[in-house]
């Protein structure tokens, strides 16, 4: 398991500190921003879902700001913006969280973890914002499977972490769930994965009280076209998205190595 460097007692003090700040602005934004969700929600699940989007994305500009954190975004290949797609991308800490809003520049549906929707304040917007997934019953997740179905068909782009939950171990990628992939082939939709290189500097999974400021890069990879494939081709497609992300982490990050045993 990844764990935070060890600190002397005066920067963890002055970390404790600005976390707090932090996670008082964070309420303060959110709460600015909630009034403006209360009238997206008659206008309906799309037009509705995507002014909410708007706001989350003007939500997520604003605390980064006040936070000293700084969103960069850099295309390994020219993304078109305006395609449809099914986003992917590792899953390292809650403060993932922004840079998918912010990746947001065409119509978006992201799948949330149902336990998020219990955090005060914030937990209300996510509840209008992502389409949840309990994955402790076997309903609901065949409720969040059709529903991302059907935003695709509202031509919606949608947005799946395939590890599920957080990587905590000392490696790039934890192995994938078939989800993203199997709605990628059952729709017809190319999957475009991201990688998210600094959040779990900017908060550590393990604790709130770990924010720092600084840059928070996302690299656009490769589109992954899964035009004409079937539910056999799912292993591969899994694998293929799987290397290119764990070596596109290897290019930004450094790991352990890893020594095979025979």
């Amino acid at each position: 398991m990844l764990k935070l460097a060890p600190m002397n007692w005066g920067i963890r003090i002055i970390r404790y500190i600005y976390s707090i700040y932090a996670l008082l602005t964070f309420v303060v934004v959110m709460l600015c921003v909630m009034p403006f969700v209360f009238l997206a929600i008659p206008f309906g699940r799309v037009k509705g879902g995507n002014f909410i989007y708007h706001l989350c994305k003007i939500w997520a500009g604003v605390w980064y700001v006040f936070l000293g954190v700084r969103h960069q975004e850099i295309h390994e290949i020219e993304h078109e913006k305006s395609r449809q797609y099914i986003f992917i991308a590792n899953h390292n800490s809650y403060m993932d969280i922004p840079p998918i809003v912010l990746i947001a520049h065409s119509p978006l549906r992201i799948l949330g973890k149902y336990e998020s929707s219990k955090i005060p304040v914030f937990g209300w917007i996510y509840r209008q914002a992502v389409i949840l997934v309990d994955r402790s019953n076997a309903e609901r997740r065949s409720q969040s499977v059709r529903a991302l179905k059907q935003a695709i068909a509202d031509g919606l782009s949608i947005f799946l972490f395939p590890e599920g939950t957080f990587n905590e171990s000392e490696q790039p990628l934890k192995s994938f769930f078939d989800g993203a992939f199997r709605i990628a082939i059952e729709t017809q939709t190319p999957i475009k994965p991201l990688l998210f290189i600094d959040t779990m500097e900017r908060m550590h999974f393990s604790t709130v009280f770990s924010i720092t400021p600084g840059k928070s890069r996302v690299v656009y990879l490769a589109d992954i076209p899964v035009e004409g494939l079937t539910m056999e081709d799912l292993p591969a497609l899994k694998a293929k998205a799987y290397q290119l992300m764990e070596e596109g982490l290897k290019r930004y990050r450094k790991y352990p190595t890893v020594l095979s045993v025979f």
